[in-house]
């Protein structure tokens, strides 16, 4: 059964001044981030304000986001895998999400956010993983943002669900806590063959791999996706101190993320700065300040991805 690797970006969502996915301006990310490297794409992630958009637009999102994979290999030759964030509130609106990705076809797996605003105990995050679990066919990943929803899935839990569920396939750990990340990878070990640990902190990437993490799915890789790709391929590669350098060429882009603005504007905003159009965040996320764009800039500038 699949398995993830290598760097994933969650793809931003290009939207129009309307607040319609800009489908153009989706085809020519996903072809932006394939060329610079990428070994997979993620739509609808955290980053991809998948809380923004209906049935129907997320499903011609993914099919535009297939296309623009289809055929592409990164480095080693290796299909460009597709992950599509399928998360809501509910168990039942996850369900109904993960069949709508059957129904476009293509994709590798699913990625599941535990459930937001509602305070889940352990048992009731063991429960909903196995019945989004049972729903599908389709590889599914855990994913943990205790930092945006409050919600952990416990070291414990993630193991007993990656036991107990043969086609969950790996969890993403954005909690910015590597030793929460280290205890998934310890308790799981043992069957590392079919479960993968993702690590969801960019600033944490190289200390990931050094502790088993099959890869990334790093927001700033939008922005700067070779520079994070070289994280991965150097460390790949045997050369750890390339792969060390290029996370601290990274650190200050992913600090600014959410220093400088509401996320994910920063993101945006980094591309728009080195001429990707990819429009802004919809309301109630602002545009950054003058301010705060200048600094961005400078970041880039150094980083050598805009002029200053």
């Amino acid at each position: 059964m699949y398995q993830p690797y290598g760097i994933i970006p969650p793809i931003i969502t290009p939207f129009d001044e309307q607040g319609r996915v800009n489908r153009q301006a989706l085809a020519d990310m996903s072809g932006f981030l394939i060329e610079r490297g990428m070994h997979g794409l993620f739509p609808f992630g955290t980053t991809g304000e998948f809380y923004a958009v209906g049935d129907e637009e997320y499903m011609d999102a993914l099919r535009i986001v297939r296309q623009a994979a289809e055929g592409r290999t990164d480095r080693k030759g290796r299909p460009i895998q597709l992950i599509a964030g399928c998360s809501a509130i509910t168990t039942r609106q996850v369900t109904h999400l993960t069949k709508l990705v059957e129904q476009v076809g293509g994709y590798d797996a699913v990625s599941v956010l535990t459930p937001m605003f509602v305070s889940q105990t352990q048992e009731e995050l063991y429960r909903f993983y196995r019945t989004v679990a049972d729903s599908t066919s389709l590889p599914v990943i855990m994913y943990n943002n205790k930092p945006k929803t409050n919600v952990t899935i416990e070291p414990a839990t993630a193991a007993r669900i990656a036991r107990d569920c043969p086609n969950v396939v790996g969890v993403k750990d954005s909690t910015g806590d590597m030793t929460n990340c280290a205890e998934y990878i310890r308790l799981t070990r043992d069957i590392r063959e079919r479960f993968s640990v993702m690590m969801g902190r960019d600033t944490l990437i190289y200390a990931g791999l050094h502790y088993g993490c099959s890869g990334a799915v790093a927001s700033c890789a939008n922005v700067a996706p070779r520079l994070v790709a070289d994280i991965f391929d150097k460390f790949e590669d045997g050369d750890w101190q390339g792969a060390l350098d290029a996370q601290f060429a990274l650190a200050p882009l992913r600090l600014a993320s959410t220093a400088l603005g509401t996320f994910p504007e920063v993101i945006k905003e980094g591309l728009e700065l080195q001429g990707v159009a990819v429009g802004k965040c919809l309301a109630p996320i602002q545009p950054l300040t003058d301010e705060n764009r200048e600094k961005l800039r400078g970041i880039l500038a150094d980083m050598g991805l805009a002029e200053a």
